[in-house]
């Protein structure tokens, strides 16, 4: 330890730090920065599950669930974007939205809205391809900071919309006890909302497609809707009826797969997109990886004020791990911890899978002072969310029997 912090934790801030100041070279610093804090693990401090390699062995096959769900989610995600893309559907919702910041502003009322009920990597997703089409690929990174934002926002208050809030469900807490997370999720949406459509306004309007009479293939379309309805029934069947193997397969990973494999015959997938899709998945994956394995046993006593800090530690630290801690340590309100540690994460790029998914496709967004700095009102508006839940329903603290 130095001055009562643990060494691991050092390793992982100049980790972030690097990651920050050299945006170019991502992958690698998160690689060696992984590869450092294994061989320290293994060589000096253990881990929670024993010491030396074999402690490692065991960490990881508590891990590997996570991490495989996650890369195929990424991957198979961007290419359902590309279905998306290629399905001219665009062209039709060009026609259909209202002329300038308003147009804008509602693309992201819908990302929100489909995050409730769909995993919110794909809903992010769907949102990046969408605004990449409408402003003819130039959009803003402000704006691209609140589609992740809206993601993240809109599943905050469902037990379905994230893997953080089915976690508090499958512990026990009644999907009601997360709903009031809505509060300060809406409240986020207008005020980053408003101040994104505004700056991507001025970037780019919409530009109405002078292809709008073309054709609707409605067989891409079906892929995604096909592909999003199979992620949905799969996670909710896996975590109703067989919630006790879900930490033993990634289910809802292998099933997206298994839908993109068994339309082949309908419409062939632009495998062409995988290798950079996987390259910037591995990104995420080594920053989950070593987060994972930082001595977070314990979190600050249950309150309002520790809760909105972990919405801003999310935002550089995985919110499964940080969520399971919560769970474990009980007695939180279950709405605004979704809210803070779902929401927290869009404040830098790599703080959620969605962020990771979207810079996936605009390289551009891979600096974290650009998202800092031009997406300053996802920050604000997390602020006065969490005022705006404080304010209306305040701090309601539910103990709950671990099932």
């Amino acid at each position: 330890m130095v001055l009562g912090i643990p060494l691991e934790f050092y390793f992982f801030a100049l980790i972030l730090l690097f990651v920050a100041l050299f945006h170019n070279h991502v992958l690698k610093t998160a690689l060696i920065g992984l590869t450092i804090v294994t061989i320290y693990k293994i060589f000096f401090a253990g881990f929670k599950t024993g010491a030396g390699f074999n402690g490692f062995i065991i960490h990881l096959s508590h891990e590997w669930v996570i991490i495989i769900n996650l890369l195929c989610l990424l991957v198979g995600f961007a290419l359902l974007s590309n279905h998306f893309e290629k399905s001219n559907i665009t062209d039709k919702i060009s026609v259909i939205l209202p002329d300038g910041w308003k147009g804008a502003f509602v693309l992201l009322a819908f990302v929100f809205f489909i995050s409730s009920f769909l995993d919110n990597i794909a809903a992010a997703i769907i949102g990046a391809t969408i605004a990449s089409n409408l402003f003819n690929k130039k959009v803003h990174i402000g704006y691209l900071a609140a589609i992740v934002a809206a993601s993240n926002a809109g599943g905050s208050g469902s037990v379905v919309g994230d893997t953080t809030t089915t976690m508090m469900w499958l512990a026990g807490v009644p999907p009601i006890q997360v709903l009031h997370g809505y509060i300060a999720a809406f409240v986020a949406l207008f005020v980053s909302g408003y101040f994104a459509a505004k700056q991507q306004e001025s970037y780019q309007s919409i530009i109405r497609s002078s292809h709008s009479g073309r054709s609707v293939d409605w067989g891409r379309i079906f892929i995604v809707f096909f592909i999003l309805i199979t992620a949905v029934v799969t996670n909710v069947v896996v975590n109703i009826k067989f919630s006790d193997l879900s930490d033993y397969f990634p289910f809802i990973g292998v099933s997206v797969w298994i839908a993109l494999f068994i339309l082949i015959p309908l419409r062939k997938p632009d495998w062409s997109i995988i290798p950079g899709a996987f390259k910037g998945s591995i990104f995420l994956l080594a920053l989950v990886l070593t987060a994972s394995m930082m001595p977070v046993e314990k979190l600050p006593p249950a309150s309002w004020y520790s809760t909105f800090g972990l919405g801003f530690l999310s935002a550089v630290f995985d919110n499964i791990p940080l969520t399971e801690l919560g769970i474990k340590q009980n007695n939180y309100d279950w709405g605004m911890l979704a809210y803070c540690v779902g929401y927290g994460g869009s404040m830098i790029w790599f703080g959620s899978s969605a962020g990771v998914a979207v810079a996936n496709l605009f390289p551009e967004a891979k600096s974290v002072g650009r998202w800092v700095k031009e997406g300053w009102h996802v920050t604000f508006a997390y602020i006065v969310g969490f005022a705006a839940i404080m304010l209306i329903w305040g701090w309601h603290p539910m103990l709950i029997a671990h099932r």
